[in-house]
């Protein structure tokens, strides 16, 4: 029994996905560019496909899993479960506007004209602001559609903005946050469920590596209770006693978002000698 997984065959998916097969320990080899190849190491068959196509290929069974963006399993509407957030890929839906046009809020819509490559994402949006306007589909290079007089504004997806920079457009309002999502088919077998759940533990225990750095530092014992109310650790700090009297070694886990206020309040408390080392995996 294998699992049969979709990812994205090019694109801004592509590289994250087969990177983070890597970090959870399954070798896939697509040296021959192949559209469908098996991991050597774990129940898993890879199919490369066009994103668009992934959210139907995983709601008809054809794929068990899939890697996609949660921009493009939205636009789909798909009958797929959500299995976890891969925090990676991210981007924004956004609609965009002539810079210093006659488009200055979300209402200027009315009756206006706007080139997207995300329809039902769009017309969800402007119903819930009771906006009328007209959509125009297109696939590819949206950002020139205002240049060129198709369409007054558009939607399309955002990260770094450059794009719209150099096209001399600016945001008006963010539809949607997006990142790389795990799906999967919602009438999965026990079998292949067993082994979804083995993937997902290995995908867990790399993401929370990633927000997550292995701090060790020297403290003078009569400061340990101060710096350990500073270190939550996964359970509680180590302390190994060091060579020289009335000193310890500390090493315990902090959280990524909280990484530079504790360095700082370590340092205040008496902490000295701070390490700070990456974590490959991290298994709670």
């Amino acid at each position: 029994m294998e699992l049969k997984i979709a990812i994205q065959k090019s694109g801004r998916l592509h590289d994250g996905s087969l990177q983070l097969l890597r970090e959870c320990g399954i070798k896939v080899s697509n040296g021959n560019n192949q559209l469908r190849v098996k991991a050597s190491n774990f129940p898993l068959e890879v199919f490369f496909l066009r994103d668009d196509d992934i959210p139907e290929y995983v709601q008809d069974g054809v794929a068990d899993i899939g890697f996609a963006g949660e921009n493009v399993v939205a636009e789909r509407n798909k009958t797929v479960a959500l299995e976890e957030k891969l925090e990676f890929a991210k981007c924004r839906l956004s609609i965009a506007v002539p810079k210093n046009g006659e488009i200055h809020s979300v209402k200027n819509l009315e009756g206006k004209r706007i080139a997207t490559s995300y329809p039902h994402l769009l017309s969800e949006y402007l119903k819930k602001q009771n906006i009328k306007a007209s959509i125009h589909e297109i696939s590819g290079s949206v950002e020139i559609a205002p240049k060129i007089g198709l369409a007054d504004a558009i939607c399309d997806l955002v990260s770094s903005g450059s794009t719209l920079f150099s096209n001399e457009l600016e945001e008006l309002e963010t539809i949607l946050q997006s990142e790389a999502v795990l799906i999967s088919n919602k009438n999965l077998e026990d079998e292949k469920r067993n082994l979804l759940n083995q993937l997902l533990f290995r995908i867990r225990s790399v993401k929370k590596a990633i927000n997550n750095k292995y701090v060790l530092l020297n403290a003078p014992n009569d400061k340990l209770e101060v710096i350990f109310k500073l270190l939550p650790g996964m359970r509680s700090p180590t302390v190994l006693p060091l060579a020289e009297s009335g000193w310890s070694s500390v090493h315990s886990v902090i959280s990524e978002t909280d990484f530079w206020n504790i360095i700082e309040q370590l340092k205040e408390a008496g902490a000295q000698g701070i390490l700070i080392v990456p974590i490959e995996k991290m298994i709670i």
